[in-house]
């Protein structure tokens, strides 16, 4: 088992990460203090299957609410069914929830911790890759039906346990959108990091479990190096948001259910490449990228309505007065948050679009 300890300014927990390493949780809750009284798990519908049984064989005096999966739980009313859930079980501020699942469970659960009672303990567990982005640095949040993780809160877990075993079930589009913020955390953090990937990885089928392990841990440093020294995004967290303004905004103009977070931010991505490029006079392997992306069988959106794109990305979260504010690349490692024109943006989308189409 490999533990990483992310110390924020608010709190210090471990990450761990390996193969079998579930029988190890019930320990490490008793080793909370307070002592935990009550245990809710929140999961979703497709993950109780796999792996709530589990899970529950690791504890005692725990109650359980399952949630439909995918995007559209991450609203108010399930929100709101899980607050009611908490208040049925007695939860009190000794108690404890655990997020069983992705980063939908992740984001609502965390929130409703977040929330009830102003406040009380819960862990990360996440099934999926995507989610070893987001269990770690206390984001959590729900979505309005037009932005996505509008309403929310910094709330850091007391633990991230993250057996590498959940992730065996995967469908491959899932390892796909995971994989896109393991590039994107590549990217900002060195070329060693992005030339080890595109030279190790070839498809995202079968991978060995040292890779896996290898590119989860990687992606988690990265990720709490950067969380460690700006808990709330007033400076580098911004960062992390390479690819995202463009791919939450395809989210949004397909609808939540229509694409993967990650296999949008991964186009995102591309296009923060190509911008950065453009922008900055730069050689980041822009078409070596596109190849490899190709290879592994990333989607790319190519029927964009370039307006209304503009429009959401305006709406993103990390903009003020409505400006975008665009994360770029001025080299490999050396992310730059730009506040750029909506026309400049609009041309160079556009330019980007046709370019993939030869």
């Amino acid at each position: 088992m490999e533990v990483i300890a992310v110390n924020t300014s608010s709190k210090q927990y471990n990450v761990c990460i390996g193969f079998d390493i579930l029988n190890g949780l019930q320990s490490m809750i008793e080793g909370f203090s307070p002592k935990v009284s009550k245990i809710l798990i929140i999961t979703d519908d497709h993950v109780a299957p796999y792996y709530l049984e589990e899970v529950k064989k690791q504890l005692s005096n725990f109650d359980e609410y399952i949630i439909p999966s995918g995007e559209q739980s991450k609203s108010f009313t399930y929100y709101e069914k899980c607050l009611a859930k908490c208040f049925e079980s007695k939860l009190d501020r000794n108690s404890l929830i655990i997020a069983l699942g992705g980063g939908v469970v992740g984001d609502l659960a965390g929130f409703v911790a977040a929330t009830y009672m102003r406040g009380i303990r819960f862990v990360q567990m996440p099934t999926t890759l995507l989610a070893h982005d987001s269990a770690i640095g206390g984001k959590v949040a729900i979505n309005l039906p037009a932005a996505k993780n509008i309403v929310g809160a910094f709330y850091q877990p007391e633990l991230v346990l993250y057996e590498l075993n959940f992730l065996q079930s995967l469908p491959i589009n899932e390892w796909r959108s995971g994989f896109a913020e393991i590039i994107k955390e590549a990217l900002i953090s060195s070329k060693d990091n992005i030339s080890w990937l595109m030279n190790q990885i070839h498809h995202l089928e079968n991978l060995d479990q040292h890779v896996i392990e290898k590119c989860v841990l990687m992606g988690i440093q990265v990720k709490n190096q950067i969380v460690s020294k700006d808990e709330r995004e007033s400076g580098i967290r911004a960062y992390l948001n390479l690819g995202h303004t463009l791919g939450h905004a395809i989210e949004a103009y397909l609808g939540y259910s229509k694409t993967t977070h990650g296999e949008a931010i991964a186009f995102g991505t591309l296009f923060a490449v190509y911008m950065s490029e453009q922008l900055f006079e730069v050689d980041l392997s822009f078409q070596e990228l596109v190849q490899w992306f190709k290879q592994l069988n990333y989607p790319f959106y190519m029927d964009l309505e370039t307006e209304s794109i503009i429009q959401l990305m305006k709406q993103d979260k990390k903009n003020i007065d409505l400006k975008i504010n665009y994360v770029l690349l001025k080299d490999f490692g050396k992310p730059i948050l730009c506040e750029l024109d909506e026309h400049v943006i609009k041309e160079q989308l556009n330019r980007f679009l046709t370019m993939l189409t030869k």
